[in-house]
C-alpha cells in the first residue's frame, strides 16, 4: 500500500510565486530586514528593496520589450546578489525562467536556447562572448541580452537599467492574471542518465507548494532575523534555486551569496558572517572533513548542514562531526519534484544517520520491484512519488513524460530505497547506476562511503566495469589520494583489502583501483559515473587493439 507523509497537511494558497513572497498578509520580520548580502562586495538588499526592485524590473521588461506571459528568459550566470531580483522580476511580468550552467559549451547552450524557445538572455560580462555567439545562432537579437552584475559592457543594458526605465512608463502596466497550477514558472534542464537534457516544467503551484513544504521541515529551527545561510550552490540548479533562493527567503533568513564555491573562501565567510545553516553537497562535506586548510577557521557558528543532490554516506557524516563537531543531516529531491520531497529532522541527524528523513507534507510514496509490482513499505524498491510539487511534465516531450509518470499521478524517481518503521526513508542508489555482480546488486554510493573513510583517500567514485572472463560487471574504485601520498600498487592493494574487510563478498573491488587527479562531477556535486564508464570502455578498446 502507498504511504502518506507523517507531517500534517499544509494549506497551499492558489497564488503565484511573487504574490507568495511579497503580497502575503503577514510575516515574522520587518520590511527593513536585510535579506540578501553580496559576499564579494558587501552590498545588501532589504526585504522591501527586493520587492520594489523586482517589481520595477518586471515593469521594465514589459515596457521595454512588451514582455508577455509565458515568455522565457534564459539565464547564463554565476550566482549574484541580483539573481533573485531577476528571478522575481521575470515572475512579476508573468515570464518563465530557464537557468543554464555557465560552464556549458556553445553547443550545449544553443541546444537549451532552442529547446526552451527563449525570448531573451541574461548573462554576465564574463559569459557574454559565448552568449553572443549562441544568440546569433538561435536568432535572438543582441538588444535582447541583459547584463547582470556591476561590470558594464558598452552597447548592452544592465539589469539595473530596467529599474530606471520603469519610472518612464509609456503606459500603465499591470500584472497578468495567473493560473498557478497551469502557468510555468521555471524550465530547468535535467541531464538524466541518457539522451539530451530535458526541460522540466515547474508551475507556480509546484514551487509555492515546495516552499511551504520546506517551511514545515526547516521553519521550526530557522528563525527570521536570527539565522543566516551561505548560498554557494548554483542558482542554475534547482537545489540552489529553490531551497536557498526561495524557501530561505520566505522564512526571513539572511542569505549571503557566493558567486561560486572555493573551500577556503567558504570557510572565511562562515567565520565572518557567523553563518548558522548551510545547504551543501557531499563533496563539500568531504572537503571539510579532510582538507587541512579548514583548521585555520572558526566554523562553530554552524548549527546544522543539510546535504542533498547526491547520497551522503554515514562514514562522511561521522568524519565531519569527529573533526569539527558539525552536525549534518540529509534531504532528498529531484528537479522533477521542485525539488525537495524528504528532509531529515535536526533531532534525528545522529539516530537516523544515513536516512533522508520522512516525506514532506502533502506527499505520498510507494515502492515498486523489478517486476513492476508494488512491494510493501520497508522492502527495497524503486521510489515513486505523488504530491503538489511533482512537475507538470517534460517540455515538448510527451514520450519522456509518459515514461516517468503514471496515469494516477506518480513520478518514477529512478532511485532505489526503503522505509523504516518510523517513516524515515533511505535512498541507496540510482536504478541505472547499481552494479550487477553475478545477479547481486552493488550500490556504488555505499562503497564510496567506505572508501572515503580511509585516511589516504581524498575523494572517490565507484562504477561497474565489464569483466569478460566472468561475464559480469565488477566494482572498480577511482581514487584521488590525500596530500602526501603517491599512487603505488601497495596503496591500491591496501584499499582493496580495506574494502574487503568491511563489505559482503559480492561487493569487493574485483575491478581494482584506478588513481586519478580528479573525480568528474556535475555542478551540483553528482558523480558523473557515465564519464568513468566511458573511460573504462575506451581502455578496453585500446587493449583489444594492441592484442
Amino acid at each position: 500500500m502507498p504511504v502518506d507523509s507523517t507531517f500534517p497537511p499544509v494549506d497551499i494558497p492558489n497564488v503565484d510565486i511573487y504574490t507568495l513572497m511579497f503580497d502575503r498578509p503577514q510575516k515574522d520580520f520587518p520590511d527593513d530586514q536585510v535579506m540578501l548580502v553580496d559576499a564579494q562586495t558587501g552590498r545588501e538588499f532589504t526585504y522591501s528593496e527586493c520587492a520594489s526592485r523586482s517589481r520595477d524590473l518586471g515593469i521594465g521588461l514589459k515596457t521595454l520589450w512588451g514582455w508577455k506571459k509565458g515568455d522565457v528568459m534564459a539565464v547564463f550566470t554565476f550566482n549574484n546578489v541580483e539573481s533573485p531580483l531577476l528571478c522575481w522580476g521575470v515572475m512579476w511580468a508573468g515570464g518563465v525562467l530557464s537557468p543554464a550552467n555557465p560552464g556549458y559549451t556553445l553547443d550545449e547552450f544553443v541546444y537549451q536556447l532552442k529547446n526552451c524557445e527563449a525570448k531573451a538572455i541574461t548573462c554576465q560580462a564574463e559569459t557574454l562572448p559565448l552568449v553572443r555567439q549562441a544568440a546569433k545562432q538561435v536568432g535572438i537579437p543582441e538588444d535582447r541580452i541583459l547584463i547582470l552584475g556591476d561590470k558594464k559592457v558598452p552597447g548592452f543594458k544592465q539589469l539595473s537599467e530596467l529599474k530606471n526605465m520603469s519610472h518612464r512608463e509609456v503606459k500603465l502596466t499591470r500584472r497578468p492574471k495567473f493560473e498557478p497550477a497551469k502557468d510555468l514558472a521555471f524550465l530547468v534542464y535535467s541531464s538524466g542518465t541518457t539522451g539530451l537534457p530535458k526541460g522540466v516544467m515547474l508551475s507556480h503551484r509546484n514551487i509555492v507548494a515546495n516552499i511551504l513544504q520546506g517551511k514545515a521541515a526547516e521553519g521550526r529551527k530557522l528563525k527570521a532575523g536570527e539565522d543566516s545561510i551561505l548560498g554557494f550552490l548554483p542558482f542554475f540548479h534547482i537545489y540552489g534555486l529553490q531551497c536557498i533562493m526561495h524557501t530561505s527567503f520566505y522564512l526571513g533568513v539572511k542569505l549571503v551569496i557566493m558567486d561560486r564555491f572555493e573551500l577556503e573562501r567558504f570557510c572565511q565567510l562562515i567565520e565572518k558572517y557567523k553563518i548558522t545553516f548551510v545547504y551543501v553537497v557531499p563533496p563539500v562535506i568531504l572537503g571539510l572533513a579532510k582538507h587541512p586548510i579548514v583548521s585555520k577557521y572558526d566554523l562553530s557558528s554552524i548549527k546544522m548542514m543539510n546535504s542533498g543532490a547526491a547520497p551522503l554516506t554515514s562514514e562522511i557524516q561521522e568524519a565531519i562531526y569527529n573533526r569539527l563537531k558539525i552536525k549534518t543531516k540529509q534531504g532528498y529531491g529531484l528537479s522533477e519534484t521542485s525539488p525537495t520531497t524528504h528532509a531529515q529532522s535536526w533531532e534525528d541527524w545522529k539516530d537516523k544517520i544515513g536516512s533522508v528523513g520522512p516525506l514532506l507534507p502533502n506527499m505520498t510514496a510507494k515502492y515498486v520491484g523489478d517486476d513492476g509490482e508494488e512491494v510493501e513499505a520497508g522492502q527495497t524498491g524503486e521510489l515513486w512519488l505523488k504530491g503538489p510539487n511533482i512537475m507538470m511534465g517534460y517540455w515538448r516531450n510527451p514520450e519522456a513524460t509518459a515514461n516517468c509518470m503514471t496515469e494516477d499521478g506518480y513520478f518514477k524517481t529512478g532511485d532505489v530505497g526503503h522505509q523504516d518503521k518510523d517513516g524515515n526513508f533511505y535512498i541507496t542508489d540510482r536504478v541505472k547506476e547499481l552494479i550487477k555482480y553475478k545477479g547481486f546488486q552493488v550500490p556504488p554510493a555505499e562503497l564510496e562511503g567506505k572508501i572515503a573513510s580511509h585516511p589516504k583517500v581524498d575523494d572517490v567514485a565507484v562504477t561497474g566495469v565489464w569483466e569478460e572472463s566472468q561475464q559480469t560487471e565488477v566494482p572498480r574504485a577511482y581514487i584521488v589520494l590525500a596530500a602526501g601520498h603517491k599512487p603505488t600498487p601497495e596503496i591500491a592493494q591496501e584499499i582493496i583489502d580495506f574494502v574487503a574487510k568491511n563489505v559482503a563478498q559480492h561487493k569487493k573491488l574485483r575491478g581494482g583501483v584506478k588513481f586519478v587527479d580528479v573525480i568528474p562531477k556535475s555542478a551540483s556535486g553528482k558523480i558523473l559515473r557515465r564519464v568513468l564508464r566511458d573511460q573504462a570502455k575506451a581502455e578496453k578498446r585500446k587493449e583489444g587493439a594492441k592484442l
